[in-house]
């Protein structure tokens, strides 16, 4: 198993890595919308937040080789799911056909009280 971190996004919280690739699969752990450069947020709202969250996807996958066409699942952890609306206006901006495999889910609450949480699996 190899670990991947990207210095563009958020280090991991936790006794974590950002990614680990395991036979010709990598793992992106759950990515807050943590902004690498400020270390805050990228906002207060749901689509700045979606998009911070996608985009800290995008470096670790980049560090590994692998583009955001090459995930072939999701998973979507929301705060609200009112939110889901304007989280599949953001997510369609860095997906294409085929689009991945994904699930989403209403939660309790999320690590610093984000209000989204994404992770990735990718293959080459």
């Amino acid at each position: 198993m190899n670990a991947i971190n990207s210095t563009k996004a958020p280090s991991a919280i936790g006794p974590y890595s950002q990614a680990v690739e395991k036979d010709g699969f990598t793992f992106v752990s759950g990515q807050l919308p943590i902004d690498e450069t400020t270390g805050e947020f990228a906002g207060d709202d749901i689509a700045s937040q979606a998009k911070q969250s996608l985009e800290n996807t995008k470096y670790i996958l980049e560090e590994a080789g692998l583009q955001m066409k090459d995930v072939v699942k999701t998973t979507i952890l929301l705060k609200d799911i009112e939110d889901f609306a304007v989280v599949n206006e953001i997510y369609g901006q860095y997906f294409e056909a085929p689009f991945p495999a994904r699930a989403t889910y209403e939660v309790s609450r999320l690590p610093k009280d984000a209000l989204i949480e994404i992770e990735s699996i990718a293959k080459k």
